[in-house]
């Protein structure tokens, strides 16, 4: 008995030092992931029965930034605490033009944006930053019918117009059977590197859907 407790209280005291370790503190991560979103994906799994404005046809979204999300090396930080001021609204609707709604954009900033240790209005001009530095493959806009392929042709297809990027720094993700996003690593400078193993999320799939814009 003497021995059971003794180990349980080891045990205890070892989880308590694992979540004290590394508080989530604003300021203090390792590296960025920047999230793509195939809006058309969306739209079709949850975004058309919300009745979302971002999946109406005129606004002819492909690619949209889901998130600038600060990560350790292993596992990632969010809702940390901050003295840093919040986006105005008007600067969270600033970004549907590339996030596809400023609901998304305040979310975004809430759970994630607060860790970086910037302003709310820093973080989303750094999001634009990091947004408009990735060529996305304008042949995925071209396509006028759902296709189904392996999802290894989404990250071929990144690869061939950043030139800059390895396989190892991007990975695709899929969702209910469909490509979802394509999620690049970055340096706290914004430079592309490689992925932490907990970041790669590569989608296997060989007939995975992915729709046209509409």
């Amino acid at each position: 008995m003497q021995i059971m407790q003794a180990l349980l209280l080891t045990l205890g005291a070892m989880t308590m030092m694992s979540l004290t370790a590394r508080a989530d503190e604003a300021g203090d991560f390792d590296y960025y992931v920047l999230a793509l979103s195939w809006s058309p994906s969306w739209c079709a799994r949850e975004g058309d029965d919300r009745e979302a404005d971002q999946c109406e046809a005129h606004h002819d979204y492909g690619w949209v930034l889901h998130g600038l999300w600060p990560q350790y090396e292993y596992g990632w930080p969010e809702n940390c605490p901050t003295t840093k001021a919040a986006p105005t609204r008007r600067q969270n609707d600033a970004m549907v033009d590339i996030q596809g709604s400023g609901g998304l954009a305040a979310y975004q900033w809430r759970k994630h944006g607060r860790c970086t240790g910037l302003s709310g209005r820093d973080y989303h001009a750094l999001a634009r930053v990091a947004y408009e530095s990735v060529n996305r493959p304008d042949v995925l806009r071209r396509l006028t019918d759902p296709v189904r392929l392996p999802a290894s042709v989404i990250e071929d297809a990144f690869l061939e117009v950043n030139p800059d990027w390895t396989a190892d720094m991007l990975t695709i993700t899929c969702r209910d059977g469909a490509i979802a996003e394509a999620r690049l690593c970055l340096t706290r400078d914004l430079d592309p590197r490689v992925c932490a193993a907990d970041t790669v999320r590569d989608c296997t799939l060989d007939r995975a859907m992915f729709p046209p814009i509409r």
